[in-house]
């Protein structure tokens, strides 16, 4: 088996490189300094560096303006915007999007993802639910409604008179990422019938309240309240499995950002122990630091090809002794657990340093736990592979 990345992906990664070197992690207040968020605003220059640099249209089909690139290449550059703790919602942007172009109404998507590439728009997902323990789709219900009414907007082309199908939406969803910044928020839903369903929303909309939340990582993330939010048909993704997919990206490309986040720290406490000094001697060269180090590489090798596993199943379909949810579920555990144990680590073998909010370890340790428990912690998964595993036999 031919394990290399294709040129076409490592373009992306080194265009990645290229565009987040300029980034420094601690380019806003520590969130162990400020009772709230750490900004107001998602990082906009990166925005229109990323979008410049057509990595904002990196998975999207040539019709829309995009490279037509799969997933992994999606987690590459994931895996690089992790290294310097990059505030952009890339990958609920990007997994909107993919979701939209590949599942959604053919006139919306040629509307609003050539916008999205160009980084004119941003999108983000709601895929927490109510408490982030519950199925997301269960926290909204989505009612079908028909109304005798002119329909048209400036974001869905096209006009139409008479009786126009449309949807009702009430409900809560939780942790959105940085939604106040979002021109639309994707919310998975649930129907009268209990099927899952994925609809497209704006904040100005009617009905929407957005109520203010902060992530562990001192981001800015809301609670986004749905009472009575109208959409029109063209708005609501009911294909069946769409809102699985969805999932399925946002959970990988989570996995992607834990391992970019682990391979960071692990350098800079290569680096820390290698110059500090103990009775003469670099504490890199104990070996009791140099097991604990190894410990963590073996992580994140093992987080890495689970993570690659997971992708190139969802990016091509692949069939295994297992669906592909399960090689996601195994690639959550080990993001979820590995990059837990690699800060922990980092922590320890930097002493008292690695809390100075001078030193910017703290601040991986943030995002480290909101990426550990963001889409299920570990346990979760756990609980999902063993549901798979007695579903299919390995006989």
């Amino acid at each position: 088996m031919d394990f290399t990345f294709t040129e076409e992906q490592q373009a992306a990664t080194e265009a990645a490189r290229a565009v987040f070197s300029g980034v420094a992690p601690d380019g806003v207040p520590s969130p162990a300094l400020v009772p709230g968020a750490v900004a107001e605003d998602i990082d906009r220059p990166l925005w229109a560096g990323l979008a410049s640099s057509d990595l904002l249209s990196l998975t999207l089909l040539p019709e829309h303006g995009g490279a037509g690139l799969d997933l992994v290449a999606l987690c590459l550059v994931l895996r690089e915007s992790a290294k310097v703790l990059a505030r952009v919602p890339l990958l609920e942007t990007c997994a909107a999007a993919m979701a939209l172009q590949r599942y959604g109404d053919p006139r919306l998507a040629a509307e609003l993802l050539p916008r999205t590439g160009r980084g004119e728009l941003v999108l983000t997902v709601g895929a927490n639910g109510r408490s982030g323990h519950d199925p997301a789709e269960l926290a909204v219900t989505a009612r079908q409604e028909a109304t005798s009414s002119t329909v048209r907007t400036d974001e869905v082309p096209g006009d139409a008179i008479g009786d126009v199908t449309g949807w009702v939406l009430d409900g809560v969803q939780s942790a959105v990422p940085w939604a106040q910044a979002a021109d639309w928020i994707v919310i998975p839903a649930h129907t009268d019938e209990g099927r899952a369903v994925v609809a497209l929303i704006q904040p100005s909309q009617d009905g929407v309240t957005l109520a203010e939340q902060v992530s562990t990582s001192g981001e800015r993330f809301a609670e986004v309240r749905l009472k009575s939010v109208r959409i029109d048909d063209r708005a609501l993704i009911d294909s069946a499995g769409a809102w699985e997919w969805l999932r399925a990206l946002l959970t990988t490309g989570t996995c992607a950002l834990a391992l970019g986040l682990g391979e960071a720290v692990l350098a800079m406490t290569s680096q820390y122990t290698g110059k500090r000094e103990q009775f003469g001697f670099p504490v890199a060269t104990f070996q009791s630091v140099a097991v604990q180090a190894a410990d963590r590489y073996i992580d994140l090798r093992a987080m890495e090809v689970t993570l690659w596993q997971a992708a190139w199943r969802i990016s091509t379909g692949a069939d295994g002794m297992l669906p592909a949810e399960g090689d996601i579920a195994v690639a959550k555990i080990w993001a979820s657990d590995g990059v837990r144990r690699v800060v922990q680590t980092a922590q320890h073998l930097h002493g008292g340093f690695g809390a100075d909010t001078d030193y910017p370890l703290h601040r991986f340790h943030a995002w480290a736990k909101q990426i550990e428990l963001s889409l299920g912690p570990a346990a979760a998964h756990e609980e999902a592979l063993g549901d798979l595993l007695a579903a299919h036999p390995l006989g």
